[in-house]
């Protein structure tokens, strides 16, 4: 599987050393949703990268954890976010050991969560769309 282009999820647009993870992770969170919490921190590199945790207290079974960072890698490629080191962490429990591992109107209310939480990241275009103000004529 080596897509390339801009929708691929290679090795450099991951957040996978323990030391990344702790440098983002010291920060204050950037956003909460119902299950999630992102960490942000601007990085130097051209491009966004993505860490995702999802503890197994909070969803037991393996097919929901995956479930989870499936939905959260498409949603970040898809995403036109600035250059950041993004941590989505999951938050509160999903469902039970008991329960369905993944349903539709799981999977559905936690693309809605993940959507909002890139979408708070976006770059602000009506204050680069203006640009700095002319310079006073002599």
């Amino acid at each position: 599987m080596t897509g390339e282009g801009s929708h691929d999820f290679a090795r450099v647009r991951r957040i996978v050393k323990t030391d990344e993870f702790s440098s983002v992770f010291r920060l204050r969170p950037a956003q909460k949703t119902a299950h999630f919490v992102l960490y942000t921190r601007p990085n130097t590199l051209p491009h966004a990268r993505l860490g995702v945790v999802a503890a197994k207290r909070f969803a037991p079974r393996a097919v929901t954890r995956n479930t989870i960072k499936r939905i959260t890698r498409e949603l970040f490629r898809t995403s036109e976010l600035q250059a950041l080191d993004c941590i989505v962490r999951l938050a509160r429990p999903v469902n039970t050991k008991a329960g369905p591992a993944t349903t539709s109107a799981l999977k559905a209310e936690l693309r809605v969560e993940l959507a909002r939480l890139f979408a708070s990241q976006h770059p602000r275009r009506a204050a680069t769309s203006r640009g700095a103000p002319a310079p006073a004529a002599p």
